[in-house]
């Protein structure tokens, strides 16, 4: 199997859980349990299982009781990114951890669940990373491979891997699984304070360095409290 590019992801914890209430009213969407255990360490132990050994987990809401269940671990080696004072979404998210983070960095939501194919999606992302026509990569994966998913799709991707907007009316054949590897350079003269990610990803558009691999596992979506019995389903069946 390919060496990872990087041994450190960020993982993103801070959000507020809007979609998960009720479950997120006295708990983070990060802390909430799917098949047994949290989000967030279905999250890591795929981390620990590629290989990956540091993740800088960004906090935000009920910071404490997230912060207090990740130092727990041992594999990976967590740091976290404090954002109790100031939500910085996404894209704020990593420029304030920027300087914990190696160039380049694997970043991830918290409340991912996916089973990996013939191989592990951060040895995709390695395989197919280029520095020097990317500002980052973006695991994506097709209508078929998304489990609970019914949205239109994200992306449009050409036979180069460079990525495109979904457009106005139509269905996109991709849909980011909110796992990508980032380049420092996606980062730079970026805004202050918070801001989507999605800001960066559309100047990496224009200058044809944003770019995509098709996931080859399963991913699912679980954004809602109703998603989480058909992903334990699932799991159990896969």
């Amino acid at each position: 199997m390919s060496e990872l590019v990087s041994d450190t992801a960020m993982v993103m914890a801070a959000g507020l859980g809007k979609r998960m209430r009720p479950l997120t009213a006295s708990q983070p969407k990060p802390m909430v349990r799917v098949a047994g255990k949290p989000l967030i360490d279905h999250t890591l132990d795929r981390l620990a299982d590629a290989g990956v050994s540091r993740a800088v987990v960004n906090v935000h809401y009920l910071a404490d009781a997230l912060e207090a269940h990740v130092l727990e671990r041992k594999t990976p080696q967590i740091t976290i990114s404090d954002e109790r004072e100031l939500l910085l979404e996404t894209g704020g998210g990593m420029v304030k951890a920027q300087g914990q983070l190696p160039d380049p960095f694997f970043c991830l939501n918290a409340d991912n669940v996916w089973l990996e194919g013939p191989r592990t999606g951060f040895h995709d992302l390695s395989t197919h990373w280029n520095p020097d026509i990317m500002d980052a990569l973006l695991l994506v994966v097709p209508h078929s491979r998304a489990i609970n998913f019914s949205g239109k799709g994200d992306f449009h991707m050409d036979a180069l891997g460079r990525l495109s907007r979904r457009k106005p009316g139509r269905i996109a054949p991709f849909i980011y699984t909110g796992i990508q590897l980032v380049a420092h350079r996606l980062l730079r003269d970026a805004p202050e304070g918070k801001f989507s990610t999605n800001v960066l990803w559309s100047r990496a558009i224009e200058e044809g360095r944003l770019y995509g691999t098709s996931f080859t596992g399963l991913w699912f979506e679980v954004g809602t409290p109703q998603a989480i019995r058909p992903t334990e389903l699932a799991l159990k069946d896969g």
